[in-house]
């Protein structure tokens, strides 16, 4: 097992008195991954900002989007499950107040575009607020930027910032680092100072575990990142569950982690824990799983047929089939709102089914047996 991985998995069981068995994931606490695309750079932006903030840069938010008592732990990377955070060209770190997590304070934030930096959180997106999507904020206490700063309306980002800025008063979860010394310099007050965020040896984690200012949808904010390139990362995460378990979540790859003699846990496959800015439709939100209300999956379990059910406006699109050990057994092309998948010809077991339509990428687990 990974020396990192033991020290954090360790460190969190014996810190938060975890205990770990094989009938500990009886649910699936990780709901989805949300990339909220919350805003675009222009001029007025790039004259006033503190380092080097290209005109369109984009604002990126990452929230893990949890069941209700389960806790945002650590994002890690081992020899397995490297966890990356690239672009191709640079990320933009504010130089005044800049920091590798959001420290700065809301009057600061009025300045220049410190709101801006990029960093990797456990909740917060300034010192004493949470980090939450637009569309959830009342758009009380919405800061106003000096001198036409961050006033940008760039349709692809939504809701504007002088209308509802993410931010929501509250105490978000204290966010350390470990194993990450030098790596973690790309988000530091530098601007501009390199594109990769990257590590098989280290981590961010949140020692008593954070959960969101709405204990109802429980979104927990763990990255926000500022660039001109095209945005794309791997995460392996594990969070907390209300009966003090931890589940682990992997993109790809998932097998074991053996904790002791007796005990194991298995790592999920989250498909959605993988991103790149490409796949991006220009929406407020692009929700990696927003399927509850637009796309489903039935019957699951199944014998051997099921369908994607699709809305009427979604009726193009692709399908894509994955075994556990993430191998492509099946991608075909989606020719009605309702396509029949035949499952007859593979083994029972669980398959990832990825379906994208309009730029949407949802994920579905079905499990086929007898």
């Amino acid at each position: 097992m990974n020396k990192l991985f033991t020290k954090v998995a360790f460190f969190c069981i014996s810190a938060m008195c975890i205990s770990v068995s094989t009938n500990a994931q009886t649910t699936k606490g990780l709901e989805k991954v949300i990339v909220e695309k919350y805003y675009v750079s222009n001029e007025a932006d790039k004259a006033a900002s503190e380092g080097n903030l290209p005109v369109g840069s984009v604002t990126w938010r990452i929230y893990l989007d949890m069941l209700p008592g389960y806790k945002f732990q650590t994002a890690y990377g081992d020899s397995k499950h490297p966890l990356s955070i690239t672009t191709t060209t640079s990320f933009f770190n504010n130089e005044d107040r800049g920091n590798t997590t959001p420290t700065f304070s809301k009057t600061n934030a009025k300045n220049n575009t410190v709101m801006l930096d990029s960093w990797l959180t456990a909740g917060a997106a300034c010192a004493g607020n949470f980090g939450i999507l637009k569309s959830d904020d009342d758009g009380v206490a919405t800061i106003i930027n000096a001198d036409g700063v961050l006033q940008g309306a760039d349709a692809s980002a939504g809701i504007a910032l002088t209308a509802q800025d993410g931010l929501l008063a509250g105490t978000p979860g204290q966010c350390g680092f470990i194993g990450v010394d030098g790596v973690i310099d790309v988000f530091d007050a530098t601007s501009q100072s390199g594109n990769s965020f990257s590590t098989t040896n280290g981590a961010w984690y949140c020692l008593e575990g954070a959960m969101g200012p709405d204990s109802t949808k429980n979104r927990v904010l763990i990255a926000q990142l500022t660039t001109d390139g095209e945005l794309s990362y791997k995460l392996t995460v594990q969070i907390g569950t209300p009966e003090g378990n931890a589940e682990y979540y992997v993109a790809e790859n998932p097998g074991y982690v053996m904790l002791s003699v007796k005990d194991s846990i298995a790592e999920i496959l989250d498909t959605t824990l993988t991103f790149r800015s490409s796949e991006y439709i220009p929406t407020a939100v692009v929700e990696n799983g927003l399927v509850e209300k637009e796309i489903t999956v039935y019957p699951n379990p199944t014998k051997d047929l099921f369908y994607i059910s699709l809305p009427s406006d979604f009726t193009a699109g692709t399908y894509t089939i994955y075994n556990m050990v993430v191998n492509r057994v099946a991608s075909k092309n989606i020719a009605s709102s309702n396509e029949k998948v035949d499952l007859s010809n593979y083994i029972n077991g669980i398959y990832f089914v990825e379906v994208k339509s309009k730029g949407i990428r949802s994920t579905f687990k079905v499990i086929k047996k007898e």
